[in-house]
């Protein structure tokens, strides 16, 4: 895959798949905007990567829950390189609760702002400028539990099968210029997997294909997380 000349725009790319993800685009030949929520782990992952890369990496700080710092974000990036090729809606969180009545009206709201109506307003932004240029790919990062919940991740889960429509209906505005997808993940063993129940997670994912999380691997050949979770209480994110 040659990238050479194209930007790519990776959210959550500051660890775990994000990470990975931003560094394969960059090994592929793509300048890279690098965005999370924190400008200090931006600006170090920009300079890793690019640094290892060769490539161009322009950090950028902003909360994909917040309309008001995709707009700035995409003024930003395009102010810079002056077009995005890819896009790529990898930032997620699903916070730990204890049990669905407990789940509160600002954990439900802050999970679906992440997971779906940022990517939703940062792929509509992007989107029309990619199909106005000629053309662009728009990547959604979805997961297993949009079609398989669990009861410790309803509100994750129902965002995910959320963005997995959205995609759809994406795909059918954009298209056919653009290309819009969403890879539906299964369990990776990135950061938050610290937090994960071992003897719970050894039991589910026996019955995976390959009897074993997967690994988000970075460009040198190492690992970006430890491939096994240390003891904690409850699985936070698939």
């Amino acid at each position: 895959m040659d990238l050479t000349g194209r930007v790519a725009l990776v959210t959550g790319a500051t660890r775990g798949l994000g990470r990975a993800i931003a560094e394969g685009l960059a090994h592929a030949g793509a300048d890279v905007v690098v965005v999370s929520r924190k400008e200090d782990a931006c600006a170090q992952a920009a300079a890793e990567i690019a640094r290892e890369t060769g490539r161009e990496v322009l950090p950028v700080a902003a909360h994909v829950g917040r309309w008001a710092d995709l707009n700035r974000l995409v003024e930003t990036a395009y102010g810079h390189f002056g077009r995005v090729d890819v896009l790529v809606n990898n930032a997620g969180m699903s916070p730990l609760y204890d049990s669905v009545d407990t789940v509160s009206e600002e954990l439900f709201d802050k999970v679906f702002a992440v997971n779906v109506k940022g990517p939703f307003r940062l792929a509509a932004l992007v989107g029309t400028r990619m199909a106005a240029a000629g053309g662009g790919s728009i990547i959604n990062i979805s997961s297993g539990v949009s079609v398989r919940p669990r009861s410790e991740v309803v509100p994750y889960a129902a965002a995910k099968a959320a963005l997995n429509t959205v995609t759809v209906g994406l795909a059918h505005a954009l298209g056919p210029t653009v290309r819009c997808n969403a890879i539906v993940c299964g369990t990776f063993l990135t950061d938050v997997s610290r937090h994960w129940d071992p003897d719970e997670f050894a039991q589910r994912s026996a019955r995976f294909a390959l009897r074993r999380g997967g690994v988000p691997t970075r460009s040198s050949g190492r690992p970006s997380t430890s491939p096994a979770p240390p003891p904690a209480s409850r699985p936070a994110r698939s």
